[in-house]
């Protein structure tokens, strides 16, 4: 088991695709799928697993397929069709990265309906036990490999860039959900796992429930925050709040840009504030 550093438009430790029994974990984005490649050598993958379809998680799957034919791809039931058809997930992307999206993310290339086998949680997979974890995204699950006891946690279990311990969860729209994300914490919780697998990055091997419970109190603090800021003040006081606690932990600032890399701040109020427009909604229905 490995992590591998995709070096994400050349910057080490923004994403992860984790190696594990010879399947890939989120392989990263196809616009460094040549990294990817140089580390598995032409060893076809096993499988890939997706924890969800988000283009700095899953952007490479379809480039990947194109080279092993053959190569199974399990999913989300609700991000299936959007991994076989991905016009609409690109629509999306364009609306928030304009016409930086292949610059970032790379080709985003179809992957054909035969290959997919979508999850609805609940399954074992090669010796993974999937769970269905939504919060972070609709579609997203977590996978727990049992003979070692590590989650692979995507997003759900937030961002922490090494060497620092300072944990960032990423909010952006449209499907985060306070309640389902905390709901999905204590499902990993209740795994017991002896580490997480962060595709941001690398892994945990300390306290994981410590961790865990750690990504909710900030949740839920940066939750509050969006709900009483307006999006450029809370854009310009996150990255504050994240570069003084760096440099707090005598961190050097390209960490900092590291994991603004990983966790831009741009969209993290967008994406709690649609969170609290929703739920405004669903109250007064």
């Amino acid at each position: 088991m490995r992590a591998i550093d995709v070096k994400h438009l050349g910057r080490p430790h923004v994403i992860a695709c984790w190696e594990v029994d010879e399947m890939l974990v989120d392989p990263g984005p196809q616009s460094s799928i040549e990294t990817v490649l140089e580390a598995i050598g032409d060893e076809r993958p096993r499988a890939i697993l997706l924890t969800h379809i988000h283009l700095d998680h899953a952007a490479a799957t379809g480039a990947l397929v194109r080279r092993w034919p053959d190569l199974d791809v399990y999913v989300h039931e609700r991000g299936a069709p959007h991994v076989v058809d991905p016009s609409r997930l690109l629509a999306s992307a364009e609306r928030l990265y304009g016409d930086r999206l292949e610059y970032l993310w790379g080709e985003i290339i179809p992957v054909p309906e035969a290959n997919v086998k979508p999850l609805a949680g609940g399954e074992q997979v090669h010796g993974m036990r999937v769970a269905y974890t939504p919060g972070h995204a609709s579609h997203h699950v977590c996978y727990l490999h049992e003979e070692s006891g590590t989650a692979f946690a995507g997003d759900v279990a937030a961002c922490r860039i090494p060497p620092s311990k300072l944990v960032v969860p990423p909010t952006p729209p449209p499907d985060i959900q306070i309640e389902a994300w905390e709901e999905s914490l204590d499902l990993i919780a209740s795994w017991s796992p002896s580490r997480l697998a962060l595709t941001h990055f690398g892994g945990i091997d300390d306290d994981v429930t410590a961790h865990l419970e750690k990504v909710r109190a900030i949740l839920h603090r940066e939750s509050q925050l969006a709900r009483e800021m307006e999006q450029a003040a809370y854009n310009e006081d996150l990255e504050r709040r994240i570069r003084a606690e760096l440099a707090g932990e005598g961190i050097a600032g390209e960490t900092a840009a590291e994991l603004l890399q990983a966790v831009p701040t741009a969209y993290q109020w967008a994406g709690l504030d649609r969170y609290w427009r929703k739920r405004a909604e669903r109250e007064a229905a």
